[in-house]
């Protein structure tokens, strides 16, 4: 009995009994209990009267902040927030944390040099909304840019409660957007390849004005009158065509608009004649007469009808191909300065007997004199031909050719770029010529035109500036 009382106290001595461990689990349960409770349970704060009332502590959250923002095209731009810089490079889709969180940092590395250059009446500089209109709720605005008159950004005041502080328009402040969708990120991309074609379209004209008034028409005449043998260019805002003259034209894309040269015929009446909305005026002109004598070795040429032919399927085909743009850059210049023996348009007498109307000018110069390319084309043909000699034909695009014959040597071949002021070939006297002169002229699908119209000056400069009056 003794042995087994002293085991059962070694035991009370070395581990606590079932009772204790659970009186001591009961406490510690509710002591965390007092902690929750303590934890959870209102901090109890004196007024201003001293009465005591439970006040709800809160964590503060500062609320981000944009103090100013940056597109510096329809592509990049950046945004400051209160907690740092963001950035974006698709046209608002995507913003990301900067490198840096200064302004000029952002603009050194992501912006600069990067530009949408536009026209001056499509760049939408004069909005500037004071108050935006969203869902029955007018907003005021701290800041707006226009990029075109198309697409703006506006950053609103703070404190609007709007849905962001950000916001964008592509239809020129009618509706505006909290972010940029896909389908406003494709519009977008629409108005950038407008833009450009818009640009492309201006350079050609003389100023910004005379570009304005012929963009914005649906149709434009350059000029708007013209003489017999003259020729016109029409623009229109939409593809087509045009009847003009018993002949069809198709309207070739270029720029912003679509375009074709109208020939006019000898024999065209003086009048006004509709183009599309607008008028082209036709005024009379007198063309004199000329009569020449030649041997009758050269009277004989002409009645070389086969080799006649031959030729003029081979220019008929040259000339039938054209670039679909306008390759010139500039103005268009004479080929030589010689001496006008045959003005355009004569009425031409060959021994007394009619020959034909003179739709070229003869340039008299001496033999050897370099011939430049008047402008910027590709040469279409050149090559001996029987009745206008060693001869070129330069495309200068949309149908327009310019022509150089009777040559006593070629400097170019088919194919070959040429730029204007370029030596394609010398003065001479072959084929069915009576001294060295070049025989110059233009043709506008395949009719001669009066070259006098283009010299120091391009189509797109036939259109006067608003209120001016086109020399007659």
């Amino acid at each position: 009995m003794k042995l087994e009382r002293k085991a059962v106290h070694k035991r009370a001595a070395g581990k606590p009994s079932i009772r204790y461990r659970i009186g001591l689990g009961v406490l510690s349960v509710l002591v965390c209990a007092a902690v929750i409770v303590w934890f959870r349970s209102p901090v109890m704060a004196p007024d201003a009267s001293g009465s005591v009332t439970a006040v709800n502590p809160k964590v503060e959250v500062k609320k981000r902040e944009l103090l100013d923002f940056h597109m510096d095209n329809l592509t990049q731009g950046w945004a400051r927030y209160t907690d740092g810089m963001m950035t974006t490079k698709d046209g608002g889709v995507q913003w990301l944390a900067a490198a840096s969180d200064s302004t000029n940092a952002v603009l050194s590395s992501e912006s600069v040099g990067v530009s949408d250059d536009t026209v001056s009446w499509m760049s939408g500089k004069g909005q500037n909304p004071s108050v935006i209109h969203v869902q029955d709720t007018d907003y005021k605005v701290y800041k707006s840019q226009f990029l075109t008159r198309n697409v703006g950004w506006v950053q609103l005041e703070n404190g609007s409660n709007a849905e962001a502080p950000l916001w964008v328009t592509i239809d020129g402040g009618v509706t505006w957007h909290p972010k940029v969708t896909a389908d406003i990120a494709k519009e977008m991309d629409a108005e950038r390849v407008r833009i450009q074609a818009a640009v492309k379209e201006a350079a050609f004209y003389n100023e910004q004005e005379t570009a304005q008034k012929a963009m914005e028409a649906e149709w434009a005449v350059l000029p708007e009158t013209a003489s017999p043998g003259d020729v016109v260019l029409v623009r229109h805002g939409q593809p087509g065509e045009i009847t003009w003259e018993g002949k069809t034209y198709k309207l070739e894309p270029f720029g912003a608009g679509y375009f074709t040269y109208l020939p006019m015929s000898l024999a065209i009446k003086p009048g006004s004649y509709p183009i599309g909305d607008s008028l082209l005026t036709i005024k009379a002109k007198k063309f004199q007469t000329q009569y020449l004598q030649v041997t009758k070795q050269m009277e004989t040429m002409k009645q070389e009808t086969k080799r006649i032919d031959e030729d003029q399927k081979k220019i008929d085909k040259a000339r039938s191909e054209s670039q679909s743009e306008f390759l010139f850059s500039t103005n268009f210049i004479k080929p030589i300065e010689g001496i006008l023996t045959t003005p355009y348009g004569y009425t031409r007498y060959v021994n007394g007997k009619f020959d034909s109307s003179h739709r070229a000018l003869d340039l008299a110069a001496k033999e050897g004199t370099p011939i430049k390319a008047t402008n910027d084309g590709i040469v279409a043909l050149s090559e001996l031909l029987y009745l206008t000699g060693n001869s070129i034909y330069i495309d200068h695009g949309m149908g327009l050719f310019s022509q150089y014959a009777h040559l006593s040597e070629l400097r170019v071949k088919a194919g070959d770029h040429v730029k204007q002021g370029d030596i394609i070939g010398l003065v001479g006297t072959t084929g069915f010529s009576t001294g060295p002169h070049l025989h110059f002229t233009f043709w506008a699908h395949n009719v001669p035109v009066n070259p006098d119209l283009f010299f120091d000056t391009t189509p797109f400069h036939w259109l006067p500036a608003p209120g001016a009056n086109f020399p007659q």
